[in-house]
């Protein structure tokens, strides 16, 4: 058998390595204490869940859906109105998704033709470089740095990048490296926008994960946004709904038909009772939202202040469900840093290397275990000795 060359770029990676590793280690009855992948294990909201179990025990919602709800795309423009406030049409500037990773991977295809170029930041979440590979594009990374907070250097771009750029991604707040971008940024990437004709594409699904206080803001909320992108969100953290799959890719009218017509080629749309928890998510009380924030800022200062006290210097997190942190200077690759400690210590968390060529030397630890559960991973790497006698960088 033969198979299409494209697949070549996604031969076996770290967390295939990884999760053997796990597997192995829970086989001989081993602990481990996951923290790499971004699984939520905060539940949904009571009224949330009864949403879709009554429209789950109705028999005409297992029908093909084809098409979003008008109520669920009202549901929408009322949500980024309120929260946002960003007016849109909810007919022609929303469609939904089945997660906003199917969207970033599926976008490609409605836009890019084969060896045109593609502007991703870099660190990177892997599906920002997945997707337009496959549509077979050329990625220019844009250097996410520390010195700079992590924010892109618009000005960085060669000219000559820019000009022939056909979308570019950004983030924030970003996974993985947890960063804000100041207002001044996205005034900025709206001009680099138009000057150069790029498409920009905002993944905005930590914008309720901000903490001390912060409020996440839309893209769409900034002049001239609706004129250049789109942005995707998710109901995946702040409401619990990640196995359920639920996202949205909202703004220009122009790009977001495009994305339909590829979806009506594709799938036939999303399940009809996830469509009525989603409406139930984001127009009912949104005590949850600040519970899920709440919860991942303590787990974040339980986390930080814990490995702190045993040597290993972690900066607090501003966003997201994420810590970013060096590994120590003792190791030349962070994948060897994550696989001694799993296999010392029982903690597994993600190697920056897997978020692109910056992200080598640093690790992603995902808040994703109550905060019991993290006390007692620190505890495992204090007492393997993996930190003993090592500097950071």
């Amino acid at each position: 058998m033969e198979f299409a060359k494209r697949m070549n770029q996604f031969s076996e990676n770290i967390f295939s390595k990884l999760l053997e590793s796990k597997r192995n280690k829970l086989e001989k009855g081993e602990m481990v204490i996951d923290l790499s992948v971004g699984t939520p294990n905060i539940p949904p909201a009571t009224h949330i869940r009864e949403a879709l179990c009554m429209a789950a025990a109705e028999g005409e919602n297992y029908i093909y859906a084809i098409n979003d709800q008008r109520a669920l795309l009202e549901a929408v423009s009322y949500w980024y109105e309120k929260r946002y406030g960003v007016v849109l049409n909810s007919q022609t500037e929303i469609c939904s998704l089945l997660e906003s990773q199917e969207g970033l991977a599926h976008i490609s295809l409605s836009i890019i033709n084969e060896g045109d170029l593609v502007l991703v930041p870099d660190p990177f979440y892997p599906a920002f470089a997945n997707g337009p590979s496959l549509a077979g594009a050329k990625l220019y990374y844009m250097p996410q740095k520390k010195e700079n907070g992590y924010v892109i250097c618009l000005e960085d771009i060669p000219e000559n990048v820019a000009r022939k750029a056909k979308f570019m991604l950004v983030s924030y707040p970003n996974n993985p490296t947890t960063a804000i971008a100041p207002d001044c940024f996205y005034y900025d990437l709206i001009a680099f926008a138009k000057k150069y004709d790029i498409i920009v594409l905002h993944d905005n699904a930590y914008s309720d994960l901000v903490y001390e206080g912060g409020e996440g803001k839309s893209f769409l909320s900034f002049p001239g946004a609706l004129d250049v992108g789109v942005e995707f969100n998710s109901l995946s953290k702040t409401y619990g709904l990640a196995g359920a799959r639920v996202g949205f890719y909202i703004g220009n009218e122009a790009i977001i038909s495009s994305l339909k017509t590829l979806k009506s080629n594709m799938d036939y749309g999303m399940f009809l009772p996830i469509q009525k928890a989603a409406i139930a998510a984001i127009t009912g009380n949104q005590d949850c939202v600040k519970d899920a924030r709440k919860a991942y800022e303590q787990r974040a200062n339980v986390l930080c202040k814990g490995f702190n006290a045993i040597g290993w210097n972690i900066e607090k997190p501003k966003a997201t469900m994420f810590v970013w942190t060096s590994i120590p200077s003792h190791y030349k690759k962070s994948e060897d840093f994550v696989i001694d400690m799993l296999e010392k210590a029982g903690v597994l968390v993600t190697p920056g290397s897997a978020f692109g060529p910056l992200g080598e030397g640093y690790v992603r630890i995902a808040l994703v275990q109550d905060e019991e559960v993290i006390k007692k991973a620190i505890q495992a790497v204090h007492e393997c000795g993996i930190l003993k006698g090592l500097t950071f960088s």
